[in-house]
């Protein structure tokens, strides 16, 4: 059986972990969205959660695949980490910006002529 001391503390390092990965992910938010204002509410709302879900999803890949869980074990490995969960995020925003520019240019176009595009302009 474990002790409960460790148990404990291992808790509350997963909890502070979680909780400067979402501090991490509102940085970025607030960080790209000061840099491109959206025009409209619904774009706003879909880039604010793709950058979100890119900063918490990106970020737990990255430091899964170069296996960086051993970083939260120190302050400044968990200051790497959320730094780490920020840059994540960035391309999200990036995506869903590039997506509304090039929507927004087709708008009178069917789906089936953007897919088209999109197949020609890389090459399939």
């Amino acid at each position: 059986m474990t002790e409960p001391a460790s148990t404990a503390a291992g808790g509350i390092a997963l909890y502070k972990l979680g909780l400067l990965g979402l501090f991490g992910a509102l940085l970025t938010a607030i960080v790209v969205m000061a840099m491109t204002i959206p025009k409209t509410v619904r774009e706003f709302t879909v880039a604010l959660i793709s950058t979100l879900m890119f900063s918490l999803g990106g970020g737990a890949a990255v430091i899964r695949w170069f296996e960086l869980m051993a970083w939260a074990n120190d302050l400044f490995g968990l200051i790497a980490l959320l730094g780490l969960v920020f840059v994540c995020g960035l391309p999200g925003w990036v995506l869903v910006r590039a997506w509304f520019v090039f929507a927004e240019k087709r708008r009178s176009a069917s789906l089936p002529e953007i897919v088209r595009e999109l197949k020609e302009t890389a090459g399939l």
